[in-house]
């Protein structure tokens, strides 16, 4: 796995890149960093140049402020261009869903698959409420990994963290869903309680011809809750496309 980082208007991406084929982009949600898609990138690998992205002020690129959900969006957007990135599917947990409709809607001729897990943009709460359900959210989910997510959120910081939560919350992705026109696939854990299913579903019924798939016993961080389903989720969605064959 090779590193690199990016940058630009002074604010900072990191990317791991492996594997080969199609690319495919994995965003991060709050409190996150690339690790959180450890489970699922051996599986994506095997046919796909897969680039695990660190936003700014998270995982290795801690130490830094983080950004908005525009302009995090902004920013992978500046990197795409760089990249010269084509027919990307881009997958987004969390606040990376959030991020990942907004760089969608200003890059339709790049972004061809997008995928969201568990994806805020429609949520509405206060930024403490958020805040004070992260750790449930977390201990409801895989138990192996709450070390992981612990780690991250302490190296993130609560400046960041807050900061963010806020800003995601302000945030909605309604004026851009019109401009969405990627094939989409929708990802939820049926035992969410951060992000509830119910949002899941009006995301669905806002983008017409979206897949929407709910996975049992999985909570908000679904792609390690249940790694090997929502692996086959993904990939028979991909699959589909280079079959020619809607999902």
């Amino acid at each position: 796995m090779s590193t690199e980082s990016f940058t630009h208007d002074g604010a900072h991406l990191g990317v791991r890149r492996t594997g080969t084929g199609p690319p495919v982009v994995l965003v991060h949600g709050l409190s996150g960093s690339s690790r959180w898609w450890r489970f699922n990138v051996p599986a994506l690998k095997q046919a796909h140049a897969v680039y695990s992205l660190d936003l700014s002020g998270y995982g290795r690129s801690w130490g830094r402020p983080s950004r908005s959900v525009r302009d995090a969006a902004d920013l992978i957007c500046a990197w795409l261009d760089a990249q010269d990135l084509h027919n990307v599917t881009l997958v987004g947990h969390s606040m990376g869903g959030q991020i990942s409709l907004h760089v969608a809607a200003q890059r339709p001729d790049r972004v061809r698959n997008l995928v969201l897990v568990c994806a805020s943009g429609l949520l509405r709460a206060n930024a403490a409420r958020t805040a004070l359900h992260l750790p449930r959210a977390a201990w409801m989910g895989e138990r192996r990994f709450i070390g992981r997510i612990v780690f991250d959120g302490l190296r993130a910081g609560p400046l960041n963290l807050w900061r963010n939560a806020t800003d995601l919350l302000r945030d909605s992705v309604q004026d851009v869903l019109p401009f969405v026109h990627a094939r989409t696939l929708i990802v939820w854990g049926e035992q969410d309680i951060l992000v509830p299913l119910a949002l899941g579903r009006l995301l669905h019924e806002a983008l017409p011809g979206s897949r929407f798939e709910v996975i049992p016993r999985a909570g908000h961080v679904a792609m390690v809750d249940r790694p090997a389903v929502f692996n086959a989720i993904l990939l028979d969605f991909l699959n589909g496309e280079e079959a020619g064959t809607p999902s």
